[in-house]
């Protein structure tokens, strides 16, 4: 086979998988992981190495689920789950994916404002209603086709690490050596990490696109849906683990030129889009409000649509309406009207002029304190016969599943005890 053959074969198994990787380096993540390289330097690469069999674990749970099931990961949840629970559970990723919602709209505006200097607020409404319409009018592909390849702008924070020399024997070091401060700062800095990386709406979107894509295939009852292939199975896991390699390895590379830029000259404490932007001067100069701007506004803006609608498949699923973003609007109105009150509150949350940059680096930690609980239920759901069938996830992935949960409630629980401490 041909080396074009090959590429095209590859272009062709990316899905929802690559999507929600890509959509995970969103404006909260450019931020967090700014944040991380400006004030804790490269000792968190490791989580970089460490989170992509995580992610690749968990999102394959919530595929496998849905392609098992039928159905998106609420709708199991609602079903195996006390109501009470699965109420609570989806309550709590409705409001954290809300919160997002507005963060990423206000970082959108943000790196606009570098470059077109309008009112915020102007921007605020720009995109808040452009993304609103875009989604009750356009297919979620037709969206995702446009504006993913923004996202590539990420790409300017690669070839910035190698301008700026930074030491790569060290980064190397703190890549494969994981360790640990014990202080509250950096511990929250490490759950914005986690929160940023493996963050919840991107469970339940996996599973809902898992469901789409069946009923695309013409499997549009529930009955027809149930059950998969090993085939599949193969192709969905290869979809993911493509998205997710390619999500960790935009992360490394923001952490490594963020801290050889702000972090080894003093800038710790990123405040504004614009200190944000400096990282990448070595390599654009003055174009760099530029690069930082389109990498912010491409990924918010499949960010955002994907947020939203991560909300409205939970509603939809958990309290059992008409769901999916090929559907008419008509003929799912509490399912767009999940999307614009997700949207419009998160305009509001911008208008009462909320730091964009630390609003960001805050949904992450939000994001991340919500995963935990989220993580369980999934692991759990994914290693049960009675759910999964013959299809239950294997002893190696329910041990990374598992080891998910460990980290991210150790660094929850050390974040809000040694914060507590004043350390």
């Amino acid at each position: 086979m041909s080396i074009g053959a090959r590429c095209a074969r590859a272009l062709s198994i990316l899905g929802p998988g690559f999507i929600t990787g890509a959509s995970d380096d969103d404006p909260s993540g450019i931020s967090t992981y700014s944040v991380a390289g400006a004030s804790t330097g490269y000792s968190m690469l490791w989580l970089t190495l460490v989170t992509t069999p995580m992610m690749a674990v968990i999102q394959g749970m919530c595929a496998r689920i849905a392609m098992v099931n039928g159905e998106g990961l609420a709708a199991v949840m609602r079903k195996r789950l006390p109501l009470a629970v699965a109420y609570g559970l989806a309550a709590m990723v409705i409001g954290a994916n809300t919160f997002n919602v507005g963060a990423d709209i206000a970082g959108m505006s943000a790196a606009a404002h570098l470059v077109v200097p309008l009112p915020i607020e102007a921007w605020i409404f720009f995109f808040g209603i452009a993304l609103l319409v875009a989604q009750v009018w356009l297919s979620y592909a037709n969206i995702a086709r446009f504006f993913k390849w923004a996202a590539l702008a990420l790409l300017a924070y690669a070839v910035t690490a190698f301008v700026v020399h930074p030491p790569w024997a060290h980064v190397l070091q703190e890549l494969v050596v994981p360790h640990i401060r014990l202080d509250g700062a950096w511990l929250s800095t490490m759950v914005g990490v986690l929160g940023t990386t493996i963050t919840p709406y991107l469970f339940f979107f996996q599973s809902s696109m898992m469901v789409e894509e069946d009923k695309k295939s013409g499997n549009t009852t529930l009955a027809s849906r149930r059950g998969t292939d090993d085939e599949a199975l193969r192709l969905a896991h290869a979809d993911i683990n493509i998205g997710m390699i390619f999500s960790n390895i935009i992360a490394f590379f923001i952490i490594v030129t963020t801290a050889a830029t702000l972090g080894a000259h003093g800038r710790s404490n990123i405040a504004t889009a614009e200190q944000a932007a400096e990282a990448l001067r070595p390599l654009a100069g003055r174009f760099a409000e530029l690069l930082f701007a389109a990498g912010m506004i491409g990924t918010g803006a499949l960010a955002v649509p994907v947020l939203a609608a991560s909300s409205a498949y939970i509603a939809a699923q958990t309290f059992k309406f008409r769901e999916g973003l090929d559907e008419p609007a008509h003929r799912a109105p509490r399912f767009y009207g999940v999307i614009a009150a997700g949207i419009v509150i998160g305009i509001m949350m911008d208008l009462l002029r909320i730091d964009p940059i630390r609003a960001l680096f805050w949904s992450a930690v939000l994001n991340g304190v919500a995963a935990v609980p989220i993580l369980w239920v999934i692991v759990r759901l994914a290693s049960d016969s009675k759910v999964m069938g013959k299809w239950k996830s294997s002893p190696l992935a329910r041990a990374w599943g598992w080891a998910t949960i460990v980290l991210m409630a150790l660094a929850v629980v050390g974040m809000f005890y040694f914060s507590a401490k004043g350390t």
